[in-house]
């Protein structure tokens, strides 16, 4: 039994850091997970690219697969493992690898 569930995500997601739009898509996935809070995962060529500094801790999910975080700099300053990527997906997540997905308790992601 699936423990995973990836669907596009509908209509256009935009993520704020600091209340600067660092990233809109209209191609976002959005993951079900257990009985946790969705995620909308954005594909990386969506994000801007500059914002993104690469983070000593690392992600290990038995669910999503291994994959790495990044600081997020905004207006206010850096925003620390604000976002994190799965570079080594598990079978089941392998649609999420190139994408991005960010902490919503850190910046701001939302339908607009």
């Amino acid at each position: 039994m699936s423990i995973l569930k990836i669907y596009p995500a509908e209509g256009t997601w935009v993520v704020r850091a600091g209340g600067s739009v660092i990233g809109e898509s209209t191609r976002a996935l959005e993951l079900l997970q257990r009985d946790w809070p969705f995620v909308i995962y954005f594909p990386r060529e969506d994000i801007a690219g500059a914002v993104l500094d690469a983070s000593a801790r690392k992600l290990e999910c038995d669910d999503r697969g291994m994959g790495a975080f990044y600081h997020v700099s905004s207006p206010e300053g850096l925003i620390e493992n604000a976002a994190y990527s799965i570079t080594d997906p598990t079978e089941e997540a392998a649609q999420l690898k190139d994408y991005l997905a960010f902490d919503a308790g850190k910046v701001t992601v939302e339908r607009v």
